[in-house]
């Protein structure tokens, strides 16, 4: 609400997939406070913009007002989180806020998170003369949202969510661009509005652009990426490389989309965007007349026996709806593109777990293979819409989920191999070992390069380096199963969330940069005996050589003895967390006792 932008022009929308009189009250809460920080903002020229952020930054703004204003601003933020929080902590709203508006009327006790009457609420009106900050200044549009849910009906998860919004949004502002972020991220930039319209606005080529995509950032990053979560390659290579071959893909959050590329518009050369619908759009309907309208738009049966999830709106069936919304997009002839300021455009929080960590990529991986496997494929669906190029930085992601295989045999059969005595490779003294020496260190000091250029730390290269092992043998190894799976019919498409949310030791500990793993989980059995089988077979593959002819079998053994050292180098930090660690993030024994077990059978594994 705070952007650098008109506020007549802009209407938020929050949609509450879950029907909580909490939420809702929480964002009345929030509306009675813009109404002082809004142009307090403004005033001062505040950046960042969301109050959580700003407050969180210590007292360095100060300077920026006088202290009285700015403790007066900081005080009021604070009794509107104490009372929200109070409500949550109670779980019901105090019957003397629930009279100030007629909102809170929608929910009674037999509403649930998932049987409920679809609910639009106008918190603010913004062409409502009266609906103005302290300073006497317009306000945005402000609405709640929450779709009708039903057991009888699939929802249809985000992409279900999505298309509601852009419905509701349709009757109540009909502005040429929608604007989508998740809820876990917050606007860092109050300028992103101008910049993304700089580009649908380019005399050139702005009439061909379909979507400005920002990318994923996060705010609680460590030093060293200990998760390998920053995405700093892939925001500013990966990404940034699509744009030369059609504009990269659309990721879920942090992008600007034409409303009729959503309604499924396909592309003109002589195509013109009617930049004056919304704003000059002047109805006599009452509040509540518009709202009726638009629960009729959101409600369960609207999409029955029409296009909406197929050529309409974003696509149902697939866990990453985004993925193939953006193929499509892209298929009617549509450019994207990928904007990456110096100032972030949105920032989110990033998991602070290995297992928030392993959730996200597995539904990520097992989302872009299932598209992969589909009608959806972008070599098949892409064929002779969009560039070859393009069709394989769209197939980097769907490929993500087969790659497990393999990597499961790099990280066991040649340390097997080793410990066996079996070689696998070319002697270090033959020529034929140049092709896989040349891969092997080319690979990796051109990682490390685009790491470090990318503002990577060294060990953030090499933390990388391992969760690169720990999400292919692991979440990639989920979401290849899950596929097959849901292809023989043995299971149905699932949405899994992320938590975000931790214990204060877990936060403790990330911040310090130790890897948390505490619960039971079968993806640390991997993990840890992969781990034990790759000491188990260094010390024995040493030994031998050792004992049985240091300089003849060191040349035979060189390249294996290369990788099962780097292994086990690389997985120091489970080593600790199963036998050294004492706090409550350490492998629970249980995973080690099942470790040594599945090491021990792994031994018996026949190398010929």
């Amino acid at each position: 609400m705070a952007y650098n932008y008109p506020a007549e022009k802009i209407s938020v929308y929050l949609s509450d997939d879950g029907g909580s009189v909490l939420t809702f009250h929480a964002l009345w809460e929030a509306s009675l406070f813009a109404k002082h920080w809004l142009p307090f903002c403004k005033r001062y020229n505040i950046e960042p913009r969301s109050p959580a952020a700003y407050f969180s930054e210590s007292d360095r703004h100060q300077d920026l007002c006088t202290p009285k204003e700015w403790s007066f601003i900081r005080d009021m933020y604070e009794e509107m989180t104490e009372r929200i929080d109070t409500a949550a902590m109670s779980g019901k709203i105090p019957e003397e806020i629930k009279a100030n508006h007629k909102g809170f009327h929608e929910w009674n006790q037999e509403t649930t998170s998932k049987n409920h009457q679809p609910i639009v609420q106008l918190l603010i009106d913004g062409k409502n003369g009266n609906a103005v900050d302290s300073e006497g200044n317009v306000l945005p549009t402000l609405v709640y949202m929450s779709r009708e849910k039903r057991p009888q009906y699939h929802h249809n998860f985000k992409a279900g969510a999505m298309n509601a919004l852009i419905r509701v949004s349709s009757v109540i502002s009909n502005s040429p661009i929608i604007m989508n972020v998740d809820c876990d991220m917050y606007s860092n930039n109050c300028n992103t509005i101008r910049d993304a319209l700089c580009f649908f606005l380019d005399e050139e080529m702005g009439h061909k652009i379909g979507f400005v995509q920002y990318p994923q950032n996060y705010n609680n990053l460590t030093k060293n990426n200990i998760y390998g979560n920053s995405h700093q390659v892939t925001n500013q290579v990966l990404m940034g490389g699509m744009d030369s071959v059609g504009g990269p893909m659309y990721v879920g959050t942090g992008c600007f989309h034409r409303r009729e590329i959503l309604c499924g518009r396909r592309f003109t050369e002589d195509y013109q965007e009617d930049w004056k619908r919304g704003t000059m759009d002047k109805t006599q309907e009452s509040i509540d007349e518009i709202e009726e309208k638009a629960k009729s738009l959101a409600a369960c049966m609207y999409e029955h026996g029409t296009l909406w999830g197929d050529e309409i709106g974003l696509k149902y069936g697939y866990p990453a709806e985004d993925i193939i919304t953006g193929l499509a997009i892209h298929c009617r002839g549509w450019m994207s593109v990928h904007n990456n300021p110096p100032r972030p455009a949105f920032l989110g929080v990033a998991p602070i777990t290995l297992a928030q960590t392993l959730l996200q990529h597995k539904r990520w991986s097992d989302g872009a293979f299932s598209i992969f496997l589909s009608n959806y494929c972008p070599f098949l669906f892409g064929l002779g819409k969009i560039k070859l190029r393009h069709q394989m930085g769209y197939s980097i992601y769907g490929l993500w989920a087969p790659n497990s295989p393999p990597t499961l045999y790099y990280v066991i059969i040649p340390s097997l191999a080793l410990l066996k005595g079996t070689s696998l490779f070319p002697e270090i003294t033959s020529p034929w070992i140049t092709p896989f020496m040349y891969v092997f260190c080319v690979k990796n000091m051109y990682s490390l390069y685009e790491a470090l250029s990318c503002g990577d730390t060294l060990k953030g290269w090499w933390n990388e380096q391992r969760m690169w092992m720990v999400r292919r043998i692991t979440s990639y190894l989920y979401g290849f199963i899950d596929t097959a799976r849901k292809l023989l019919g043995l299971s149905k498409m699932a949405f899994a969330i992320t938590s975000k949310v931790s214990e204060e030791d877990e936060s403790k500990r990330y911040e310090q940069e130790i890897m948390e793993f505490g619960s039971a989980s079968p993806e640390y059995v991997i993990i840890a005996t992969a781990a034990l089988l790759n000491l188990i077979c260094l010390v024995g593959g040493l030994s031998q050589i050792i004992t049985g002819g240091w300089t003849i079998l060191l040349n035979v053994f060189f390249p294996q003895l290369i990788l099962c050292g780097m292994l086990v180098v690389t997985n120091i930090p489970f080593y600790e967390a199963m036998f050294m660690r004492k706090d409550k993030g350490r492998i629970p024994f249980s995973i080690t006792l099942a470790s040594i077990g599945f090491a021990t059978l792994a031994l018996l594994i026949p190398i010929v």
